[in-house]
């Protein structure tokens, strides 16, 4: 025992400062399949040992099972909001008023305004106990188990650089970074469902899923930036806050800089203005804090916000333009969703020219129509939005918008799918054909540069490309008879087609676009299958095994396989078009399953009396068998020992046999297989 329980504290400590090196210091030693094997072998030996598990193992990041509702939680100190203003005349009587309590021109700490949702972090002894949302500021929900999903979010803070107060509760912000924001309205939209209208919005319903699976599943990130309590903790500036916060493995923002004279912080904030639509995440502002810890004890708070600290923002991005047409525009889902073609304006330094409505009832509610003055902004900075109609006093109003009766792709009859117009014709829709290989041309998917949406177009107008399958028969003499295509860039099409043929599996999973599975669910199940047949014939049990896998995903992931057209498209994929690169290590435990127990679906249960549960497993699947971990009414047999608990109640309530661990030995024996043999 003392071996595995060394072995495990050397992983985790070898895991959590490959973590912080990743997470926070952004400069990772090791590949993926590295850290995932150090991984896998902390698990195995939980597995062998689940005496050893505790709080803050890697290993209790994924989400565990539903929870009812959110309990209320009282923070360690208040988490105040902030005195804010967009006009630089209120900066400088902000500065003015610190100058004359101090004394003397005070120096600032400078951190961009991330538009996220504020959180408080509880660490007890160096491990996280505790995390709540700001609530009312001194209230909040705890929402720690979806917290902890989170990989930024350390679950035991390091020691090796300073020593960890007793008790520290931080206070920090929860972001979804803007390509993920976009990732995910995409996959929403092609589920049928209403985008989230920003990333704060979207890292808001995140955070707050009752399944702590689906937290899980989206790419959450997280920035601290103070401490609110840590009794015996002294330190004497904000500067070595962040210095402390990084020393534990709390990853601060990268942009902090330092201000002695208001105008380097006017000068921090137009620099900072200008670099936002490069920025990765979403910023609204920046926040001016005195540096001087000690300094602000003395000036204390109000009722609602400290009076060291002033959030500077920038003004809202909003436009007036008027809207030239609203069109039904097919994705590749079959969703057909009202674009709004506008009169091209300018906000921020991007030209806007079209913006999503996202549905008829979207159209309805905002009462936008053709012709109609308009007020747009870019949705947390980001994606065009429709806000409102002007009203124009006299100006007569065109009809209201109707979303058409016929797909205007493919003239098949729409169906209504809740609030969304959908074209059902999946396999012979042009436009849904040029979604798809767009799609599948995309970085996360094959990456087939020089493939986009102009090309994709092309090839499916003139008739080149009519399913998925025919993108890898293209040649040079057919695509040279294009217009627009060259031999240069006919040789390098072809050439980034034959390197994609060859791909990875995570890769051509995420391109076949299966609904609400994203580039991270792709990932995890190319890990757990480790080739695509094991995956397409994986049944609903071993699927909801796999990390940020629930019901609803699996359904669809079945669904998707069962579907004849995808048999077929799959089929034509990879008959000598599409070579997978699969896991060699996994690609051998899917051969068809032979011996006694050959398909039958085992689960163990309490403390067996001679076997381990590795030996257990081990020799049940040497017989044929699928061993799982939990009860259900697919369960073929449950082996229980001393102290079996509720997957025995549950499998005497479905009528499933159970034997003991003399009768699964008498079994195996049958083959030839025991514990001295197998």
């Amino acid at each position: 025992m003392s071996s595995a329980a060394d072995r495990v504290a050397e992983l985790r400590a070898l895991i959590q400062r490959h973590d912080d090196l990743y997470y926070v210091r952004d400069a990772p030693e090791i590949a993926d399949d590295a850290y995932d094997a150090l991984l896998h072998e902390l698990r195995s030996l939980e597995e062998e040992n689940p005496e050893l598990v505790t709080l803050d193992s890697p290993t209790q990041r994924v989400g565990g099972a539903p929870i009812d509702g959110f309990p209320t939680v009282e923070h360690a100190a208040p988490m105040l909001s902030l005195d804010s203003d967009k006009d630089p005349d209120a900066l400088r009587r902000f500065d003015d008023r610190l100058t004359k309590l101090l004394d003397h021109p005070p120096t600032y700490v400078l951190e961009p305004k991330l538009d996220g949702l504020s959180i408080e972090l509880v660490y007890e002894d160096g491990v996280l106990i505790r995390a709540a949302t700001r609530g009312n500021g001194r209230q909040g929900e705890g929402v720690t188990e979806n917290v902890r999903t989170i990989s930024s979010v350390p679950l035991r803070l390091r020691s090796d650089r300073r020593p960890v107060p007793p008790f520290l509760s931080v206070r920090g912000e929860i972001i979804l970074r803007v390509a993920a924001f976009e990732a995910l309205n995409e996959g929403l939209l092609a589920e049928g469902k209403s985008p989230f209208a920003n990333p704060r919005n979207a890292a808001a319903g995140s955070l707050r899923q009752l399944d702590p699976r689906l937290t899980a599943s989206r790419p959450l990130d997280i920035y601290l930036y103070d401490i609110l309590s840590a009794p015996g903790l002294e330190l004497p500036s904000q500067e070595e806050v962040h210095r402390a916060l990084a020393d534990w493995g709390l990853k601060p923002n990268e942009l902090v800089e330092t201000a002695s004279s208001v105008e380097e912080v006017l000068a921090y904030h137009q620099r900072l203005g200008e670099q936002r639509d490069d920025l990765p995440y979403e910023i609204d502002g920046i926040v001016i804090k005195l540096n001087d810890l000690a300094a602000r004890e003395e000036l204390g708070t109000t009722s609602r916000f400290p009076r060291w600290a002033f959030a500077f923002k920038y003004p809202p991005r909003r436009e007036v333009t008027r809207i030239l047409d609203i069109v039904p525009s097919v994705g590749r889902t079959g969703v057909v969703t009202p674009v709004a073609l506008m009169r091209p304006v300018e906000i921020g330094g991007v030209t806007v020219a079209r913006a999503t409505l996202h549905n008829r009832e979207e159209v309805e509610r905002k009462g936008v129509r053709k012709g109609d003055l308009i007020r747009i902004q870019r949705a947390g900075d980001v994606i065009p939005q429709v806000v409102e109609w002007v009203e124009e006093p006299g100006r007569v109003r065109e009809e209201p918008f109707r979303m058409p009766e016929e797909c205007p792709s493919c003239g098949t009859p729409l169906i209504e799918r809740g609030p969304f117009t959908v074209c059902p014709n999946a396999l012979d829709c042009p436009a849904q054909l040029v979604g798809r290989l767009v799609h599948l041309a995309s970085r996360d998917a094959l990456d087939i540069e020089g493939l986009g949406e102009e090309s994709a177009r092309l090839f499916v107008d003139r008739g080149l490309v009519t399913h998925l399958p025919d993108l890898f028969d293209l040649n040079a003499e057919t695509l040279l008879e294009l217009e627009g295509f060259a031999e240069i860039s006919v040789n390098n099409l072809l050439a980034a087609i034959e390197k994609a043929s060859h791909a990875e599996l995570p890769r051509f999973l995420y391109g076949l676009g299966i609904p609400e599975v994203g580039v991270k669910v792709s990932r995890d199940l190319a890990r757990a299958f480790g080739t695509f047949e094991a995956l397409r014939c994986a049944e609903d049990e071993a699927l909801m095994a796999v990390p940020g896998v629930g019901p609803r995903m699996t359904e669809q992931i079945r669904s998707f396989f069962a579907q004849e057209n995808n048999i077929e498209l799959l089929d034509r994929l990879l008959d000598g078009r599409v070579t997978l690169i699969e896991s060699e290590a996994q690609s051998a435990e899917v051969a068809p399953p032979s011996g006694p127990l050959a398909g039958v679906r085992i689960v163990f249960t309490g403390g067996l009396p001679t076997l381990s549960r590795r030996d257990a497993k081990e020799l049940a699947e040497a017989a044929g068998a699928l061993v799982v971990g939990s009860v259900s009414r697919n369960t073929d047999l449950v082996v229980a020992g001393e102290d079996a608990g509720s997957k025995l109640d549950k499998a005497e309530a479905l009528g499933i046999p159970v034997i003991d661990e003399v009768e699964f030995l008498h079994r195996l024996e049958t083959s030839g297989l025991s514990p001295s043999n197998g």
